[in-house]
């Protein structure tokens, strides 16, 4: 069963590459900043973590599922999308890429200064198989809504739902950091993870300089990564590891399972 990756960063394929996927990469093309601010002007408030993530998610993951962008190929979809975003969240302000290297370097002083932060993770995937001969677009009339308690590992666990939520792409409620949050809608599936990270209390300014320097840290949200250089100045991590690197593995398979029926290992590589 193919998997197409709404999404052009390195570390989600190698992720999923090392859990035995070679998923389809297909690029997006979703202005992050312009749907981020569309949804402030409409909610007529700052997004929160949760909710940043998960928009994005959706959007990404619709884009490709829609058609709204081409597949290398030329082919049409036979599979599931996953669309996915990260941010990175210190004493109340989130962070996504820093782009500029001065700007990574503040966050840098700004996240040391606090001791550390929670990265939100946002998971979006679409039914897109073809079934006979036809799309399938599933009609599902059920919701879940299921969060995790602190210290379960970020992981969706049954048995354990929040207040009753409403059933949409953003209504996932609050999400409590090292908690997760799950929705099913039709053929669609949200889902936002988290993660609490510890940085070290003794890096140095010539270390961050010499991490800014590397360019590392400049597009990824939250201005650095686990599975990079930055790894050594992470002393702690509260949550599935695989949520900072950019998606949770296990959130992911239970949005596959619960949402469509579909087990983990029927997406390994032959």
């Amino acid at each position: 069963m193919r998997l197409y990756l709404a999404s052009t960063s390195p570390a989600r394929r190698a992720l999923l590459a090392q859990s035995g996927i070679e998923p389809v990469l297909v690029s997006p093309g979703v202005d992050e900043d312009a749907a981020a601010a569309a949804e402030r002007d409409r909610l007529g408030r700052e997004l929160t973590g949760p909710e940043l993530v998960a928009l994005l998610a959706v959007a990404k993951a619709t884009a490709v599922a829609d058609g709204l962008v081409e597949l290398a190929d030329g082919s049409g979809l036979d599979g599931i999308v996953f669309g996915g975003d990260s941010a990175f969240e210190v004493d109340g302000v989130l962070y996504g890429k820093p782009h500029d290297p001065e700007v990574a370097r503040q966050r840098w002083r700004q996240m040391l200064a606090a001791g550390g932060g929670t990265l939100w993770s946002g998971h979006c995937v679409i039914d897109r198989r073809v079934i006979d001969g036809r799309a399938g677009a599933r009609s599902v009339a059920r919701s879940v809504a299921e969060a995790t308690a602190p210290g379960t590992g970020g992981a969706v666990r049954a048995g354990n739902e929040p207040p009753v939520r409403p059933v949409g792409a953003l209504a996932l409620g609050p999400v409590a950091p090292v908690g997760s949050a799950l929705v099913v809608d039709g053929d669609r599936v949200v889902a936002v993870d988290s993660a609490v990270l510890t940085f070290a209390d003794d890096m140095t300014p010539a270390e961050i300089d010499a991490y800014v320097a590397t360019g590392e840290p400049l597009e990824v949200a939250g201005a650095f990564t686990i599975d990079g250089r930055a790894a050594a100045f992470i002393t702690r991590i509260d949550g599935a590891p695989s949520a900072v690197v950019g998606l949770s593995l296990p959130v992911l398979r239970s949005m596959l399972l619960r949402g469509f029926g579909i087990a983990w290992h029927d997406l390994w590589a032959q």
